[in-house]
């Protein structure tokens, strides 16, 4: 399979995810984050989906796209490892929804990466909450869940808090 038909599968795949997630948790309360931002594709389609939420983004230094750049009061800039502790301060575990595309080219490196970062993500989640990710995650408490019919499986991965 060529790069570009792995990053389109991987695309759809993100999208049909985030779609779903956002059915899973129509109406229940909770703000929602996006580990990474890129240059603001993701979040700007969540913009979209989601106009009622509040989207806190966590990214090392900000490079998108002027229309898909969060307001800076919605931005935990830094450290992941550093940013991620400071919200669960901040808001403790009622975050409703969590996407991450953090993963780079190298999938053994992506796969550290998610085992570093899953004990950070979990205590986030709330009751039902869900997280969307291109990585396969590491979580203690959280269940994998179906992909939606659209998602190419092994491209995006859903887990929920039971």
């Amino acid at each position: 399979m060529s790069r570009l038909d792995v990053f389109i599968n991987r695309m759809l795949s993100q999208r049909a995810c985030l779609n779903h997630a956002v059915e899973l948790t129509k109406g229940q309360p909770g703000p929602v984050f996006e580990l990474g931002l890129g240059n603001g594709r993701t979040f700007h389609h969540m913009r979209e989906i989601m106009p009622e939420r509040e989207i806190f983004v966590f990214e090392r230094a900000i490079a998108s796209n002027p229309n898909s750049t969060p307001a800076e009061d919605m931005v935990f800039l830094g450290d992941v490892y550093e940013t991620l502790p400071a919200a669960l301060k901040r808001f403790g575990p009622t975050v409703r929804l969590i996407h991450a595309d953090l993963g780079g080219h190298d999938l053994a490196k992506n796969d550290v990466f998610a085992k570093a970062l899953s004990p950070y993500v979990e205590p986030l989640l709330d009751h039902g909450g869900i997280m969307v990710s291109s990585d396969r995650m590491y979580f203690l408490r959280l269940k994998e869940i179906p992909l939606p019919q659209d998602a190419v499986p092994a491209r995006c991965h859903i887990y929920q808090r039971g």
